[in-house]
């Protein structure tokens, strides 16, 4: 272990404080960030002075920054609370609702949100002078008597109707969750010797080998490949806000490891069709939602699915479809275009992929029923119809998306289309 000479440390440590306020901002905003580093952090800046403001900067992201996808993140959680005098004002500027015409002109960057998110925490809490010490020590008490109940509200809570605080814990439970899938069995098979089948080729030549001598009875078994995820998101105005929590839900997906698909495949619409399956491959979430928001240029636009559907059948479908591809279509349905023309593309796209599931968020509705136009053209065309508006609804599709019988709610409304 080394061992750290004794710092000169003044009675009034403001900037001792300052450095661990700027550490618990970080470990807020997804850095893994313990005490050792604080340590570490004080002892390299009064080792290294902080006369420069660029070497002030690289001493604390030296100590606190241990991965690519975390310099993002650092660099605004610096910028915000060390060097830009107007920080609280660009942070609220990012957490309320921005108003045409009157906010900042000034493209949000990667992280910002996430920054100005984890400063914000506590902003209305008086920071501590000292931690309140005794000759016993310090007691710290910890009340999560709340958490659970707390949980259980979002998870039914519609996405809508977050606030700025529920949508900031949402997205953490949607980093955390999966979504597992059954492998799918091949008709090519693989050498086995605990296999059910005989493998009379590789008998016949391990037995040329012994002279013609049959000693040893080659079996085999079916190869497990896993099918791909490709998920079509609507972006339009209308689906904005379901839209970004699903998009964040998808990117947990696309890098978890070991959750079973070959790959993952994002592509947004709006007025146009736009591939996002690049942006999810970056590790941080800002920068990938940042990255394919700046590509796809109609959010929350208007709305045309049997075109954009078109494009993606003429496309992409044979690029992404092969090995058994399981699609999830993200839409309300709502299209002013043909019906006729709709029904074909959703027709096509059922028959390309090994499962087709629609989530509209439209169904968090009870009295909710297939009447417009385009909801009927494209109802008759999926295997599973199901909610897409909350934590459990997603949480449902989980555990849905390997039953081959799981029709969610297109059976009922089918019915009463008929009727």
């Amino acid at each position: 272990m080394p061992e750290y000479l004794p710092l000169d440390i003044p009675d009034d440590p403001k900037l001792t404080q300052n450095i661990t306020w700027f550490a618990r901002a970080l470990r807020k905003a997804g850095l893994p960030i313990g005490p050792g580093r604080v340590i570490d952090a004080i002892r390299a800046v009064e080792a290294a002075g902080f006369t420069s403001k660029r070497d002030f900067y690289w001493t604390l992201h030296a100590c606190f920054v241990s991965r690519p996808e975390h310099r993002t993140v650092f660099s605004q959680v610096f910028r915000l609370y060390w060097r830009d005098p107007r920080y609280l004002e660009h942070m609220m500027a990012m957490m309320l609702p921005a108003v045409r015409g009157v906010q900042e002109e000034r493209a949000g960057q990667a992280g910002e949100k996430r920054a100005a998110e984890a400063l914000l925490d506590g902003a209305n809490r008086d920071v501590p002078e000292a931690e309140q010490e005794s000759e016993e020590g310090t007691e710290i008490e910890v009340d999560a008597s709340m958490t659970i109940s707390t949980e259980e509200k979002l998870r039914t809570l519609d996405f809508e109707q977050m606030s700025t605080d529920e949508i900031a814990q949402a997205k953490r439970m949607l980093a955390r969750m999966t979504l597992p899938v059954e492998p799918i069995r091949s008709r090519r098979t693989k050498a086995d010797a605990r296999g059910a089948r005989a493998d009379w080729r590789a008998t016949m030549r391990n037995s040329m080998r012994q002279g013609g001598e049959l000693q040893v009875l080659a079996k085999k078994s079916p190869r497990i490949r896993w099918p791909n995820l490709v998920v079509i998101c609507d972006i339009s105005g209308s689906m904005s806000q379901y839209s970004r929590m699903v998009l964040h839900f998808l990117h947990a997906v696309a890098n978890t490891k070991g959750a079973g698909w070959a790959r993952v495949h994002g592509f947004t619409f709006g007025t146009r069709l736009t591939n996002i399956t690049r942006h999810l491959a970056t590790k941080d979430v800002d920068a990938a939602l940042a990255a394919a928001g700046a590509e796809a240029q109609d959010w929350e636009g208007g709305t045309r699915i049997g075109e954009c559907l078109h494009d993606f059948n003429r496309d992409w479908s044979r690029r992404v479809m092969g090995q058994g591809a399981v699609v999830l279509l993200i839409s309300d349905g709502l299209d002013r275009g043909e019906p006729e023309a709709l029904a074909k593309e959703m027709q096509r796209l059922h028959l390309s992929s090994k499962r087709l599931i629609w989530l509209n968020p439209l169904l968090r509705w009870e009295g909710f029923a297939a009447k417009a136009q385009g909801i009927k053209a494209m109802l008759p065309h999926v295997d599973s119809f199901r909610a897409g508006h909350s934590i459990a609804t997603l949480e449902e599709l989980a555990e849905a998306i390997s039953r081959p019988d799981d029709l969610g709610e297109k059976a009922r409304l089918m019915a009463g289309m008929d009727g």
